[in-house]
């Protein structure tokens, strides 16, 4: 039984409480995690806010910060093996998929690194010919990071990254579902040399942790991934603090496939899109729509990988889909999927928990394209199962892309360049991949609007994000300012 440690001021504690972190590879305990409390809350923002207004942070070059990022950036590239057995371990994500993926999360605290001193004002060319102004770009203050249990590194990495870039401080709740990967980078970041209280990791439950958290009258700014409900919460605790929120949510992303495609490239795509990392993915390809004159082929084929994909423990290098993380998970994929059938749609494979220990879902495809009520259609499985509709011309396929609430991610795969173009204009997302699928890098901003919510994470924009900009005027004329009651 492993113990994990809050961090909180530069220390580590056990925490007012502590809760069971369950194994979804067998369903059984494993660890003891911390459960923070109000005072635990309450603690880690005040040490923030003390780290934020303090010499050592504040009084810093963005070029020392940007060197700390470089710093800590080292540090998960030579703890990648760790992290990833520790995320594997404590979420079900397979160790090929966690392994690739956190190699690949330095990098991105490379690039808020080489942003730090980056982070420009501007001179305004004013109209009054005795005056100077200028902007001011400077931190937001404390920021609440929260992320969920999927990728937790990798979206931890897109909301530290650029607030500590930009100089604020950070309070990161991680997921209660599996929160020992963030536990463990916190004693990586103790190693990089950053000044106490610069960032904080607590993880607990709404009520006592999350409410507490980002209603604190000393968050500036809350950066949340997660749900659309539980964003709805967000947004209503932040009223009390007046705090700035950038939401990253979910999805139904379309995934379009014309009848020019090259059916294999696109196959694989789609089965990228949708059953890597076991479907819990924010922008997981989760609706093929797809042209009739290609439809039978293409499921046909796309059928035969699903059923030859490898199921089996997270932690064995052979495996492609691992189980889901929580029983809940399990339970939401059937109870969608028996309820899309009701409406009539047709279960092509999977559909089933598989009967084993453990949080195990088959890839699943069900056609939906009798059924265009069918509840698969249009709420998020965040499992690995794709819903599928046939279209018979461009317009049909761009309404289908359309109706959504969510707006995150699309894929359009065509080879005709204006046809291309065309999609790109009309589909509502915040993320088009033409011809490839799932691409990230940090160089590239990542959000949506509607129930995906809104700001982005990654590129420059994220950084300016957690900026406020400040308007300095300087008068330049040394004649005495005229009396204002004066007449003239």
């Amino acid at each position: 039984m492993q113990q994990f440690q809050q961090y909180i001021g530069g220390a580590f504690s056990d925490g007012a409480a502590q809760f069971d972190s369950i194994d979804p590879a067998t369903g059984k305990v494993w660890a003891k995690m911390p459960e923070a409390q109000r005072e635990d809350v309450n603690a880690a923002v005040e040490a923030a806010e003390a780290a934020f207004y303090g010499a050592d942070w504040a009084s810093l070059t963005a070029s020392a910060r940007g060197k700390l990022l470089l710093k800590l950036a080292d540090l998960i590239a030579e703890n990648a093996t760790r992290l990833a057995e520790l995320e594997t371990r404590d979420t079900g994500k397979i160790i090929r998929e966690t392994s690739a993926q956190i190699a690949y999360v330095a990098e991105y605290y490379r690039y808020y690194a080489g942003l730090a001193d980056k982070i420009e004002g501007a001179h305004l060319p004013i109209d009054k010919p005795d005056m100077e102004v200028w902007l001011r770009r400077e931190p937001v203050g404390v920021v609440a990071a929260i992320v969920p249990w999927n990728s937790q590194l990798f979206l931890s990495a897109v909301k530290i990254g650029p607030a500590l870039a930009a100089g604020c401080t950070v309070v990161l709740k991680a997921s209660e579902e599996g929160p020992a990967p963030m536990l463990e980078f916190a004693r990586i970041f103790d190693q990089a040399g950053f000044p106490r209280g610069v960032l904080n990791v607590i993880t607990g439950f709404g009520p006592d942790c999350g409410a507490v958290l980002t209603s604190h009258p000393k968050v500036a700014h809350v950066a949340f991934t997660g749900g659309p409900e539980t964003a709805r919460h967000v947004v209503r605790n932040s009223a009390e603090n007046l705090a700035s929120t950038s939401l990253e949510l979910g999805g139904k992303s379309p995934f379009i496939v014309f009848e020019d495609a090259d059916l294999a490239s696109a196959v694989n795509a789609q089965v990228s899109g949708i059953f890597a990392a076991s479907g819990q993915s924010c922008v997981a390809g989760s609706r093929l729509v797809i042209s009739n004159r290609i439809k039978d082929a293409f499921l046909a084929c796309l059928k035969e990988k699903a059923e030859a994909v490898v199921i089996g423990a997270p932690d064995d290098m052979a495996t492609e889909v691992g189980p889901l993380c929580t029983q809940k998970q399990v339970q939401n994929a059937e109870a969608l999927v028996k309820a899309s059938k009701q409406a009539g749609a047709t279960v092509l494979t999977g559909g089933t928990a598989i009967d084993r220990d453990g949080f195990y879902f088959p890839p699943t495809i069900i056609d939906c394209s009798s059924a265009p009520d069918a509840p698969g259609l249009s709420q998020e499985f965040f499992g690995p199962v794709l819903s599928v509709v046939g279209f018979d011309t461009e317009a049909e396929a761009l309404e289908i892309a359309n109706s959504t609430e969510f707006g995150l991610a699309s894929g359009v795969f065509t080879k005709d360049l204006t046809r291309a173009h065309r999609m790109i204009r009309g589909i509502r997302s915040g993320i088009v991949w033409v011809n490839t699928y799932r691409a990230v890098s940090p160089i590239a901003p990542f959000g949506g609007h509607g129930l995906s919510g809104h700001g982005r994470e990654g590129g420059l924009q994220a950084a300016l994000d957690y900026t406020k900009i400040k308007t300095v005027w300087l008068r330049t004329s040394d004649d005495p300012i005229p009396d204002p009651f004066v007449m003239r």
